[in-house]
Order: C-alpha cells, then sequence, then structure tokens
C-alpha cells in the first residue's frame, strides 16, 4: 500500500478546492462525485515516475504544482480571445469557444443548429439538474489522479448530443483558448452522445493569447458512438511554450461503429494526452494517428488504451514523432484483448525521428492477449534523418534546412493524409508547415 504525505501544495490544492466549491456548477450527486474524485486526486497527488503509466512524464518533478483556478472571463479576457482565435477559424465549421474553462456564447455560433443536433454548455446541464447527462458527463475512472482532478474542478465544458439517424453535413470545433491573464489553471469536461446510425466531424484546438504564459489546462471529453455510427475527431495542440496541457479522452463504441481520430501537437510546453477506448459492441473498428512536432524543452506524452472487450473488432494505431534540441516525445499504447473477444485484429506502429543528439523518444507499445484466435501486432523505430536522402536533395541545390524540411514532411504527411474531412486536412497541413517554417 502506498502512503502519500501531505506536502505543502497538497495542502494549497486542498484549501484551492474548498475556495472555489461554490465556483463548481451542479449540486446534489454531482457534488457528491466531485468531492470523491477530489479525495481520490488527494490520496495519489501529482503523477510521478514510480507510477508505471507515469515513468516518463512525471508531473512533480515537471510541475511541481497545480494552478489556482483561473477566474471567470471578463470583457478583456473575451477580447484577446476573439483575436487569438481569429486567425484560427475554418471555413464551414460551427465554432464553440471555451475562454479560460468557461463556455463563452458571443464568440460561439449557436445559430441556426442542423436537426437532430443539440449544444448547451456543461454549466447549463449541471445548474438544470440533468442527472442522467451529469452523471454520464463525470463518468471517467478515478484511478488516474489528474482525471480525478478533472472531475472535480470542471467548470465548464460543451454537451453535444447528435440524435439517431442524423449525419452532420457541417463539423464541430471545440476551441480552448487561454486569455492571458495571471497564470493559473483552468478545467473543462465536455460530453458527445452520437445516435444509431448517427455521423460527425468534431476537431479540437488548444490555444492562447499572445499574452498568455505559464498556465494550465486540463481538459476531458467522453465519447458515446452509437451502434453504425461513424466519428472523426481532429485535436491540434498549439498551446504557449511554457504551458501545461493535460487532456483525457473516454470513448465507448457501439456495435459496427468507426471511430477514427488524429492528433498534432506542436505547442505546450509539457502535454499528456490519454486516450482509452472501449469497445462494448461487435464489429468495430478504430484508426487513430498522432504526431508530435516538438523543438526546445518541450516535453509531449501520448498514453492510448484499446480495450477489446468484445468479438469481430478492429484498432490501428499509427504515431510519428519528429523530435529536435533537447525535446522528448513519449509514446505509450496498450492493446488489451479480452478471454471474449476473439477475431480482434488490432496493430499498433510508432515510429520516431530524431533531429539533435539530445532528442529523446520514449516508446513503450504493450500487448496484454487473453483471447486464442487473434491478429495482433506491433512495433516502434527510433532514427535520424537519412544521409542519402540529404545528400541527393543537397545535391540538386537545396540548402540544408530546407532539404530537411522536405523529408519531414514526408515522414509526418502519411499520417496527416489519414483525415478524411478535406478542410481539416488542409489545416493540420498548415499547422505542421508553420512548425518547419519556423525551423528553417
Amino acid at each position: 500500500m502506498n502512503v502519500v504525505a501531505k506536502t505543502e501544495t497538497g495542502r494549497a490544492v486542498g484549501d484551492g478546492f474548498a475556495l472555489v466549491r461554490d465556483r463548481l456548477p451542479g449540486g446534489g450527486k454531482i457534488a457528491d462525485l466531485r468531492r470523491e474524485a477530489f479525495e481520490a486526486y488527494e490520496r495519489a497527488g501529482l503523477p510521478h515516475r514510480r507510477i508505471e503509466d507515469w515513468k516518463y512524464t512525471d508531473l512533480r518533478a515537471l510541475m511541481r504544482e497545480v494552478l489556482p483556478l483561473a477566474p471567470r472571463p471578463d470583457a478583456a479576457a473575451l477580447s484577446r480571445a476573439a483575436a487569438a482565435t481569429k486567425p484560427q477559424l475554418i471555413g464551414g465549421v460551427r465554432r464553440l469557444v471555451l475562454v479560460d474553462g468557461v463556455f463563452a456564447p458571443s464568440l460561439s455560433d449557436l445559430g441556426n443548429l442542423e436537426k437532430g443536433l443539440t449544444i448547451r454548455p456543461l454549466r447549463e446541464l449541471l445548474d438544470a439538474g440533468d442527472s442522467a447527462l451529469s452523471t454520464q458527463a463525470f463518468a471517467f475512472d478515478n484511478s488516474n489522479p489528474m482525471i480525478a482532478l478533472n472531475g472535480a474542478m470542471a467548470t465548464d465544458g460543451v454537451v453535444i448530443e447528435v440524435a439517431d439517424g442524423t449525419v452532420l453535413a457541417q463539423p464541430l470545433q471545440i476551441i480552448h483558448v487561454a486569455s492571458g491573464g495571471a497564470p493559473a489553471a483552468m478545467f473543462t469536461r465536455s460530453l458527445l452522445r452520437l445516435g444509431r446510425d448517427a455521423g460527425a466531424t468534431l476537431v479540437e484546438s488548444h490555444l492562447a493569447a499572445d499574452v498568455a504564459t505559464a498556465y494550465q489546462t486540463y481538459n476531458a471529453l467522453v465519447v458515446s458512438i452509437g451502434d453504425n455510427a461513424r466519428f472523426e475527431h481532429v485535436r491540434l495542440v498549439e498551446d504557449a511554450f511554457d504551458a501545461f496541457n493535460i487532456s483525457s479522452v473516454n470513448v465507448s463504441l457501439g456495435a459496427h461503429a468507426h471511430y477514427s481520430t488524429f492528433g498534432l501537437t506542436s505547442g505546450a510546453g509539457v502535454s499528456r494526452y490519454q486516450m482509452t477506448v472501449t469497445f462494448a459492441g461487435e464489429g468495430s473498428r478504430v484508426e487513430t494517428n498522432g504526431v508530435n512536432l516538438l523543438n526546445g524543452k518541450q516535453h509531449a506524452d501520448t498514453t492510448l488504451f484499446m480495450d477489446h472487450a468484445v468479438p469481430n473488432c478492429a484498432s490501428r494505431e499509427a504515431f510519428r514523432a519528429v523530435v529536435d534540441d533537447r525535446a522528448r516525445s513519449v509514446f505509450q499504447g496498450r492493446i488489451i484483448v479480452r478471454p471474449d473477444a476473439q477475431k480482434t485484429d488490432a496493430k499498433m506502429m510508432t515510429r520516431a525521428l530524431l533531429l539533435s543528439d539530445e532528442a529523446e523518444a520514449d516508446n513503450k507499445p504493450e500487448l496484454e492477449i487473453f483471447a486464442d484466435d487473434v491478429t495482433c501486432g506491433h512495433g516502434a523505430t527510433t532514427g535520424a534523418l537519412d544521409e542519402s536522402l540529404l545528400f541527393y536533395l543537397r545535391a540538386r541545390g537545396l540548402p540544408e534546412k530546407e532539404a530537411e524540411a522536405l523529408l519531414i514532411q514526408a515522414f509526418v504527411g502519411e499520417a496527416i493524409e489519414q483525415i478524411a474531412n478535406d478542410a481539416l486536412r488542409e489545416v493540420a497541413i498548415a499547422t505542421a508547415q508553420r512548425w518547419l517554417e519556423a525551423r528553417v
């Protein structure tokens, strides 16, 4: 049994929870769930390297403390957020903006919703006492201390429901913005429910106003995908370079559902993206692709858990990292095949490209198989740019950095091309190009 001593930081967080409890929406059962979640976090504290799932991302060393809860955004904060989001707006996409952890209707597009689509702020749902949806939104496992902390402190979020048989023509975009007040922590929790035979595309963008520094953002998303539904999810993390971003996603798939996801991290000083996918219905398929573009002293951790609990499902994981300077990329992928999950087809591959002698990539793929009629595999590679290809390009007159940029673009391009939506694929390509141009 591990005993965690109550540190000064632990006491400060506990005092902070007591001080802001009146600001947190939801009473009754939700208040009880918050208290239970915070008690779970207090018992564990910030994760550290002696915990296997966190051995490469020691938050006690990297973060040290949880900052006070950010205040509600005022007019000045909303103005800074509007300026920050303007270059990130995507044509033909419905935007939903969260500023400093609070839903901002004035910056969001809530008019003329498609038939079968419902969008509400989480705070509104909690204050209205909608117990069924509220309970589902807080249905994370508190054994993960950062998920528990998010459950205790979440101030707002977005609740999206897509009715049975509704296929949205317009993608949705949730934009998380740090407005640039004093260094603070922001906590959001969102819920997306797709009915039977439904379809939707969601892009999440994480960004900051020009003056935002040293903030912490903790985000959680609960996704329920109905039978025969299709969902595409794209994440673009461009937080400030001294920010912390800890994001969690919990996905449950019905029968014959299809879930595809892509994530690109080029911002935040320290980031951790942890996703759990549970196959609850037969015949479902998941495709997840990710890219880390890191330099300086950035640290980015992607941890994925595929829980194959039923037969005849398939999952594919492909992750790529480009690491420069003294940055560090972490990929942890675990596939578990339960005893009843016969005919599972699961594969995982991670590749890392190191551009500096001091760059680091830690890859930990894992398989836990308890069924005997399965097809599973994993692999991991780490290396430098191909010197012969560099020589070929430079011999044709390209400067060294431009030659490297072409090879890097080809390396990450295969993952980006998996994005089905044309507009979102172009946005991801533009994000990668900005990183490459800054390097050149």
